[in-house]
């Protein structure tokens, strides 16, 4: 591990296929979008670095397909991950009716009862919305997740979220420590709990 890494954090992507959890991924690491990015077939597996208030972690984001055929991945996929963003499309109705199954499989296959959750409203650039804005915040709140909006296309929220999730991770108990190798350790004055840099953030 390099010397100014605090730590490494395994971050999951899930939800519905066609929400854009790869746009989102490829808008993070490269500041790219691809209109006509394929579905993804599988796994996808990305590591970047992040530094959030001064610490500095390596992030190993894990994208599947939202596709039934690949549910059996999911023992291994979910394993020890620390935090996990649930992905849905603001014009897609269906696709945030099915967050709720998401949720239940994360705790199901999840090791880490404490894992940290977002929600992601994408595609928020779309003209025709079929989420409102309040009744996915106020799902948020009822599971006790984060809620962002974002738009992988005009990137609007997504550096925010990844930031939000690890700023969220890092100030879990118990979360991350035991893979830090003691490279650092945080002091909470630092770190005040109730702060957040997010204002489309719904912290619970």
């Amino acid at each position: 591990m390099d010397e100014d890494i605090l730590t490494t954090l395994k971050i999951l992507i899930i939800g519905e296929s066609g929400v854009g959890k790869s746009s989102i991924l490829l808008r993070f690491i490269d500041d790219n979008f691809d209109p006509d990015q394929t579905l993804t077939i599988g796994v996808d597996f990305k590591t970047k670095k992040l530094t959030v208030d001064g610490n500095t972690v390596k992030l190993a984001i894990w994208d599947t397909a939202g596709q039934e055929r690949f549910r059996t991945l999911t023992p291994s996929y979910y394993r020890d991950a620390q935090g996990a963003i649930l992905v849905f499309d603001v014009s897609n109705y269906s696709t945030f009716a099915r967050l709720e199954t998401w949720l239940n499989e994360l705790d199901t296959y999840s090791t880490r009862s404490n894992i940290v959750k977002m929600i992601v409203g994408n595609k928020i650039d779309k003209e025709k919305r079929k989420v409102p804005r309040e009744e996915a915040m106020n799902f948020a709140r009822r599971h006790q997740t984060l809620y962002i909006e974002a738009s992988a296309k005009t990137k609007d929220g997504v550096q925010t979220a990844f930031e939000e999730l690890v700023y969220k991770i890092i100030q879990t108990p118990g979360l991350w420590e035991s893979f830090s190798l003691n490279k650092l350790q945080l002091d909470n004055k630092d770190h005040p709990a109730n702060s957040s840099n997010c204002s489309y953030c719904s912290l619970v």
